[in-house]
């Protein structure tokens, strides 16, 4: 006696050694022998033999058309032993039945499952949706297999094409594009990047690593929605001052100007005005959402993605020859240059001057202070702020005898083109500290420090920049600021570029105008706030220093260089001089921090935005080299 049962899944035919009446000892054509329940025999059979049966049995099941099948099996659940003598037109052999039930067993689709050996036709709209479903993925597979060999030829697909973004960013691996990409990288060994730039898919580099960030962070392009209009501010008192403000050429969200009015008794009264956009823009408008939505203006090396529309910008910008609504902190400065008090307005103010960088500092920096100042406009202005600016530095416990970091401005002409695609690079490299750096830095210091204060005291809510142990936070309680030596600090001083600052507006605005406030301390939507500006505004300046990494890239290569020198930072790790760059170099040898060494340039990589340099030499100090060091984690008051 022979038996077909099955096991684990899988159908198995065995002689019978011992019949127990609920189990059966079994022995397989393999000489294993094996304990099969009596419930689990579908058939029991004196001939063929046991591997002779599944071997006939799966050919002969090839031959049967399962629609056939499906046609003339009744509705009702069956046995697969009574349909096969309905299908054979006699008793079926063990043969016959047993290839009956593996043909069966084969198309769960036509046939549904109801027990050992039982089955019920599928009903015919399950059955057609299945079958739909069966071609679909049939034809996915072929499609597949053809985006494979586009892709592998060089060309891309259309189906590619469509998604593009999602491909190289965020690739959905259900979709047969990601399966044909993946596919098709493996097959050439090339990263997907690499793959779709050899099918054209990636003429520009800089646009690749753009596109990384637009599509996590702006999904739905940068272009603003339509929005009402901002108030216009009404019954605001025109200041009686002559204000200016400083600035590199580029900036356009100009949010300070300073004036200053000598005193008959030799002090001074000098204002700090901040753009005022919180006057005109409440935080349940449209402007004040996209604002909260935003959180932050995007910089980059030759672009910039705004908080705000252009137009409110331009509303509210410290512009030449505009007179623009602003808070102002006055300072009651005694020709000691000690302040003696301060007065916070809401007011106009007249905006007379914009000076930039490159035209000022030529003419005002230490050189200049200590030999004496030419005339130009302002002149005195800039002296007596700086002079101040010296005094409230030393009062926070600051010194410069330290090293200064150094800034760095990258201009990229876009009518220009390289080899790398469109923009050519400019980096220009300057000292950071300068007199016009002090001046600005500390007034902005005083107003943030000063507001944060005030609104602190008057129990106000708002959101505080701490420092202690050297990590800065934001933080709804006023505290320490260690690394600027204050109380407590309050962003206010950017509101055309920041929620955060533009949010310490609104509260500043209604504690001046004795309203409640727009923020509890404990608000939800404060705290929220918090919480996402401190995470995509980390956010925006990682992208920034990647930009400008891969933008230093595209000028050593627009130069041509093939060494460079450099400062060890650490083990394997430096940092270009005259360019804001840190490479690691695994043959750097052990030096000292600091230690100036001379790298030969092996390859740059756009596309991965790398640069493999390799030790040459280590070059003797400069007399007039500063220490170099790790950087640190620090604020910047604008």
């Amino acid at each position: 006696m022979n038996v077909l049962f099955e096991e684990d899944g899988a159908f198995k035919a065995g002689a019978v050694l011992a019949d127990n009446v609920t189990s059966l000892q079994v022995e397989l054509a393999s000489g294993k022998r094996s304990k099969v329940k009596a419930a689990n025999v579908l058939l029991r059979f004196d001939a063929p033999a046991p591997a002779e049966l599944l071997d006939r049995a799966e050919r002969d099941a090839a031959d049967i058309d399962v629609d056939f099948l499906w046609e003339m099996c009744p509705d009702e659940e069956f046995g697969f032993e009574e349909f096969a003598a309905e299908y054979a037109g006699h008793k079926p052999t063990a043969v016959e039945a047993a290839a009956l039930l593996l043909r069966l067993h084969s198309a769960p689709m036509y046939f549904h499952r109801k027990g050992k050996g039982r089955f019920r036709k599928a009903p015919p709209e399950i059955l057609q949706a299945a079958l739909a479903g069966q071609e679909k993925k049939r034809q996915q597979v072929l499609a597949i297999e053809r985006m494979v060999e586009e892709l592998k030829a060089g060309t891309l697909p259309a189906e590619c094409a469509a998604i593009l973004p999602q491909l190289l960013y965020k690739p959905d691996r259900n979709r047969p594009e990601t399966k044909a990409l993946e596919a098709a990288c493996a097959d050439t060994a090339l990263s997907a990047p690499r793959l779709l730039r050899r099918c054209g898919a990636l003429a520009d580099t800089h646009e690749y690593h753009l596109g990384r960030f637009l599509f996590e962070y702006f999904p739905a392009g940068t272009e603003f929605p339509p929005c009402a209009d901002p108030i216009e501010p009404a019954g605001l008192p025109v200041a009686g001052v002559r204000a200016f403000s400083i600035d590199d050429a580029h900036t356009t969200e100009i949010d300070d100007a300073f004036s200053l009015v000598a005193l008959p008794d030799g002090g001074m009264r000098v204002g700090i005005h901040i753009a005022a956009p919180g006057l005109g823009i409440s935080p349940d408008s449209d402007l004040g959402r996209l604002a909260r939505n935003r959180l932050s203006t995007v910089y980059m090396p030759g672009r910039k993605i705004t908080m705000l529309p252009e137009a409110v910008v331009e509303r509210f910008t410290l512009g030449a020859g505009k007179t623009a609504p602003a808070v102002s902190l006055y300072l009651d400065v005694g020709a000691d240059l000690a302040v003696r008090g301060h007065q916070t307005r809401l007011e106009s103010v007249p905006v007379v001057a914009n000076l930039r960088h490159h035209d000022i500092e030529p003419l005002f920096n230490e050189a200049t202070l200590a030999t004496g100042l030419a005339d130009f406009p302002f002149a005195t202005e800039l002296k007596r702020l700086w002079e101040l600016a010296t005094v409230l530095e030393a009062g926070r416990g600051q010194t410069r005898n330290g090293p200064q970091r150094k800034d760095y401005n990258f201009v990229v002409d876009w009518s220009a083109a390289s080899e790398d695609g469109p923009g050519i690079v400019a980096i220009d490299e300057r000292p950071r500290g300068s007199p016009l750096d002090t001046l600005v830095a500390e007034l902005m210091i005083v107003a943030n420090a000063t507001w944060g204060a005030m609104l602190r005291d008057a129990k106000v809510a708002a959101l505080y920049r701490a420092q202690t142990v050297g990590k800065v936070r934001m933080t709804t309680a006023a505290a320490p600021h260690e690394g600027l030596g204050v109380d407590c600090y309050a962003w206010s001083s950017s509101p055309l570029r920041r929620h955060v600052d533009l949010i310490n507006q609104w509260q500043l605005i209604a504690h001046l105008g004795n309203d409640p406030p727009p923020f509890t301390a404990k608000s939800a939507e404060l705290l929220a706030a918090l919480r996402d500006f401190e995470l995509t505004y980390a956010a925006y300046a990682d992208f920034q220093r990647g930009m400008e990494n891969y933008w230093c890239l595209r000028w050593l290569r627009q130069r041509q260089e093939s060494a460079v020198t450099a400062r060890v930072l650490r083990e394997s790790l430096v940092r270009l001089e005259h360019l804001p760059l840190v490479l690691k170099v695994p043959s750097l040898p052990a030096l000292d921090r600091g230690a100036r060494v001379r790298l030969a340039i092996e390859s740059i990589d756009l596309l991965d935005a790398e640069c493999r340099a390799r030790f040459v030499e280590a070059l003797p100090a400069e007399a007039s080299d500063d220490a170099t060091g790790d950087t640190v984690e620090e604020d910047t008051p604008e």
